[in-house]
């Protein structure tokens, strides 16, 4: 009766232990301190909450395993601080998984002055053994328009014209005062200055530039998308 009663004990224990609800509240409590334990470079938090064989994909592009992951907690150099606030968390829990979805956004400042970025992350929590731990995490960050230049009217004689990407393919730059425009298939759209000759469009990811020739005359326009370049030579 006694084995019986013991072995009727133990399976109620185990059981327990692999049923451990969670709730968004302490996810999100749990990611919280997390980021909060970045800038001194403390990684207990990272240890504690990352499974031993997670996978974390950052806003760089690397795939970090977990002694890679945990190497990359350092206390920020001398002069640097900052912090990370989740908002906007939504999550799924169903049985032993937990998705917890959330912007973080970042405020860093550097000898004194402030740096903002806003990334956005999902993190796939997995029950084991009556523990909850991430298995997965991928993070991106959202694009931010560069900050404003001051642009040289005077050079936007140099720019006005149509170019020409293929036969049929064109766009145009006009200038309104001390503005500056394209324009492609009727949508009309107009160049930002990030310098004087680097432009930008509201929203879009990507620069534009004019090329000069040898004679010193704009010969083509350069999309650049991702550090690639299309170029949309001059016809008129």
């Amino acid at each position: 009766m006694k084995l019986a009663l013991v072995t009727f004990f133990s399976a109620v224990t185990l059981a327990c232990a692999a049923d451990v609800p969670i709730t968004q509240d302490e996810l999100v409590r749990r990611t919280q301190e997390l980021y909060d334990a970045i800038v001194p470079g403390n990684q207990a938090p990272w240890k504690k909450y990352f499974a031993d064989d997670c996978i974390f994909a950052d806003e760089k592009g690397r795939i970090l395993d977990k002694p890679k992951l945990i190497a990359d907690i350092a206390p920020l150099p001398s002069g640097y601080s900052g912090t990370i606030k989740i908002v906007n968390a939504q999550s799924r829990i169903i049985g032993n998984t937990a998705i917890l979805s959330y912007d973080a956004d970042e405020t860093e400042t550097i000898f004194g002055q402030n740096l903002k970025a806003r990334y956005h992350v999902t993190d796939t929590w997995l029950q084991r053994d009556g523990n909850w731990h991430i298995i997965a995490s991928q993070a991106h960050r959202y694009y931010e328009d560069p900050a404003m230049g001051k642009a040289d009217p005077k050079k936007f004689a140099y720019y006005i014209g149509t170019y020409e990407l293929a036969p049929g393919q064109t766009r145009s730059v006009s200038a309104e005062g001390d503005r500056l425009f394209v324009e492609r298939n009727g949508k009309k759209e107009e160049l930002l200055p990030e310098t004087s000759e680097i432009f930008f469009r509201k929203g879009v990811e990507g620069r534009i530039l004019f090329r000069y020739a040898g004679a010193g005359k704009v010969d083509a326009l350069i999309d650049r998308r991702n550090n690639e370049d299309v170029i949309w030579r001059k016809a008129k």
